[in-house]
C-alpha cells in the first residue's frame, strides 16, 4: 500500500475544507467557535476566514452580545451566493436540467423527456445546450459557475468519466460523458452513478455528521442502492458497491433484467415489476379490485398505487405479488444488515410513501433479525425531492472537499 504525505496546500485545503463544512452544516459561527470546533488555533482561524471572506466565500454577521470590556464577537456564515453548480440528472426516459446555489437552493429545474436507448451524442449535446440557454435565461453569470455535476444511470468507469452500461438510457456503453459535456458548455464535468447522487445530497442537505455507515436505498423504476461510511461513499473494488438489484433470486424462468441478467432482485421487488406483474394479472373476473379501479384511469391501466390499494382491500393475488415483492426485498436488506452491519437504513422512492407498502416492509425486516441486528429503517425525510439538486449537488461537493479552491 502506497503512503503519500501532503504538503502546504494539501494541509490549507483540508482546513478551508472543514471550516466550509462546519459553517454550511451550523449557518453561522463566531471564529472561537469555528477553531474550537475544527481544533485549529485561533490565529488559524483568523487566517482562514480572512482569506474566503476576501474571495467572497464567506461574510461577516451579527455581532454577538458581549460580557463586558473587550471586542465583541463576529459571527461568520457562508456565502450561499458566491457560486452557482449546474446539473444533469438522467434516468430512463426523462432528464432534469437543474441549477444549485452552495447550499442546494434550486434556482430552475426542468424535466425533459428522452427517448428509452436515446443516441448518446446526439442527446448529450441537446441536454447541454438546453442547460447553457436556462444559464442565460436565468442571467447566471458565467464566472460564478463551479461546473456541471452528471448523476447517471447504470454503471461508471473507476475515473467516474465513462458510461459503462446506464441500462437503457442511452445507447452507448463506455461512453464519455464528461469529455462530451465539458467540450459542449466549456465547464468542467463531474459524473457520478444517479443513486450514489442522490446518497450524496441525502447526506449533503441532511447535514448528517455521523461517523456511523448507513445504507441507502432507493425503489424507483428499478433498485439501487449506497453504502457510506462517515459521509464518504464507498465504491468498492470494481466500484459497483451495493448492487442488489441484480442479485440473482430466481435460478430458473426468471424475468429478464435491463441488466442483461434473468432473475435478478429488480425483476420481482422494483415498481416497474410490482406494477408489471399486477398488470399481466389484470381481468374483471381474477382482481376485480384492481380492474374497478383501473377503470377510473383513462387509459384504463392500473397504477403503483391502484396495487397498493388492491392489495390492502384484499384481491388475493395481489395481495400475493406484494407479499413476494416485500420478501424478497427484505431478505436482500437483512443481508446487508448482517454483512455490513449500517447504523442506519435510508428508504427513498414513492413506493416508500404508502403506509400499505411501508408496514408490510417493516414487518418482514423484524422476521427473523436479532435484536443486534435491528438497526433503525425508516424513508428519507427528503424522499422524492432530490432529484433536481443531486447532480448539480456533486460540484458544491467537490468544491467543499477542494476547500473552495477553484
Amino acid at each position: 500500500m502506497p503512503y503519500e504525505g501532503d504538503n502546504m496546500m494539501g494541509v490549507k485545503r483540508t482546513n478551508r475544507s472543514a471550516a466550509l463544512r462546519v459553517l454550511h452544516e451550523s449557518g453561522s459561527m463566531s471564529r472561537k467557535r469555528l477553531s474550537e470546533s475544527i481544533k485549529l488555533t485561533p490565529a488559524a482561524i483568523t487566517k482562514i476566514v480572512g482569506e474566503m471572506i476576501a474571495e467572497g466565500l464567506l461574510t461577516e454577521g451579527r455581532l454577538l452580545p458581549g460580557s463586558g470590556v473587550g471586542r465583541r464577537e463576529v459571527m461568520v456564515e457562508l456565502n450561499c451566493h458566491a457560486h452557482t453548480a449546474l446539473g444533469i440528472f438522467i434516468n430512463l426516459r426523462q432528464a432534469i436540467l437543474s441549477a444549485v446555489w452552495l447550499d442546494g437552493t434550486v434556482l430552475f429545474s426542468e424535466k425533459i423527456a428522452i427517448s428509452e436507448q436515446a443516441p448518446a451524442d446526439e442527446t448529450v449535446s441537446a441536454l447541454c445546450r438546453r442547460l447553457m440557454e436556462l444559464v442565460a435565461e436565468h442571467d447566471l453569470k458565467r464566472e460564478e459557475i463551479l461546473g456541471v455535476g452528471v448523476a447517471m444511470r447504470g454503471l461508471t468507469s473507476s475515473d467516474a468519466r465513462l458510461v459503462r452500461n446506464s441500462f437503457g438510457a442511452l445507447d452507448s456503453f463506455d461512453y464519455p460523458i464528461c469529455d462530451r459535456v465539458e467540450a459542449q458548455t466549456g465547464l468542467p464535468c463531474i459524473m457520478s452513478n444517479n443513486v450514489r447522487a442522490l446518497f450524496a445530497a441525502q447526506m449533503f442537505l441532511s447535514k448528517d455528521r455521523s461517523s456511523g455507515s448507513q445504507f441507502f436505498l432507493r425503489c424507483e423504476v428499478g433498485i439501487g442502492a449506497s453504502f457510506a461510511i462517515g459521509e464518504k461513499i464507498w465504491l468498492g473494488s470494481s466500484g459497483q458497491c451495493a448492487e442488489i438489484g441484480h442479485i440473482p433470486v430466481v435460478k430458473r424462468g426468471g424475468k429478464p433484467c435491463s441488466c442483461g441478467k434473468s432473475g435478478c432482485l429488480e425483476t420481482i421487488a422494483s415498481p416497474s415489476a410490482i406494477l408489471r406483474d399486477a398488470r399481466e394479472l389484470l381481468s374483471e373476473g381474477n382482481t376485480p379490485i384492481l380492474w374497478r379501479l383501473a377503470q377510473s384511469r383513462e387509459d384504463k391501466l392500473p397504477t403503483l398505487e391502484d396495487v397498493f390499494e388492491a392489495a390492502r382491500s384484499g384481491e388475493g393475488e395481489i395481495a400475493a405479488l406484494i407479499d413476494r415483492a416485500v420478501e424478497a426485498l427484505a431478505a436482500a436488506i437483512k443481508s446487508v444488515i448482517y454483512t455490513l452491519d449500517p447504523g442506519k437504513v435510508v428508504l427513498y422512492g414513492r413506493m416508500f410513501d404508502n403506509p400499505y407498502y411501508l408496514s408490510k416492509l417493516i414487518a418482514e425486516m423484524r422476521e427473523g433479525v436479532d435484536s443486534a441486528h435491528s438497526v433503525p429503517i425508516e424513508p428519507s425525510r427528503l424522499n422524492q425531492r432530490l432529484e433536481d439538486k443531486a447532480a448539480p449537488l456533486l460540484i458544491v461537493r467537490d468544491f467543499f472537499e477542494k476547500g473552495g479552491l477553484l
